[in-house]
């Protein structure tokens, strides 16, 4: 069904069309880093690449590891997930360890929670032993897709910037 896998240059054209079917929709970018401001795909990857290591993180940011959702049968860029190392304040209030989206064309198919499974044991091989995982309280697939990995609800928090209550789970690996 679909894989994930680190980007790479080779997948520039589809970040971008990624990238303009969230804009074209008016959708938030979840777990794709500094998609949303980088109109120049290759500029996205130079950044994403700087997260990787804590020793080029943008100031404030955290370490962080991008990852590409394909489809097999195909090799379309299906969706985004990505891992924070740890937390800096904004991220253990209200973002979690781990951020995903899935482009609005290809939704309801049951990418986001393989997305969320395959990305777990990259999560124990950095240390982690438990994660969170946020969603918008009215965001009734991505509840889904975490209770379905084993979520357990913590609490809902409002998070002042965005005007939104987010839900915050748990998931014990």
């Amino acid at each position: 069904m679909i894989y994930l896998t680190l980007p790479t240059e080779a997948y520039l054209s589809q970040i971008a069309e990624y990238r303009a079917e969230f804009l074209a929709a008016g959708d938030s970018m979840d777990g794709t880093g500094p998609l949303r401001r980088c109109e120049d795909p290759a500029e996205w990857l130079r950044e994403t690449e700087n997260f990787t290591q804590k020793e080029t993180v943008p100031a404030g940011l955290v370490q962080a590891t991008q990852f590409l959702a394909i489809r097999k049968e195909d090799d379309r860029l299906v969706g985004m997930i990505q891992v924070r190392h740890y937390f800096n304040d904004y991220l253990e209030k209200y973002a979690g360890h781990i951020g995903y989206s899935v482009r609005p064309s290809e939704r309801r198919k049951g990418y986001a929670s393989k997305m969320l499974a395959d990305v777990l044991p990259f999560c124990r091989e950095i240390g982690l032993d438990k994660v969170m995982v946020t969603c918008n309280d009215t965001n009734e697939g991505s509840r889904k897709t975490i209770r379905k990995n084993g979520g357990v609800y913590e609490n809902t928090v409002f998070e002042p910037d965005e005007n939104e209550n987010i839900e915050r789970y748990w998931i014990t690996l």
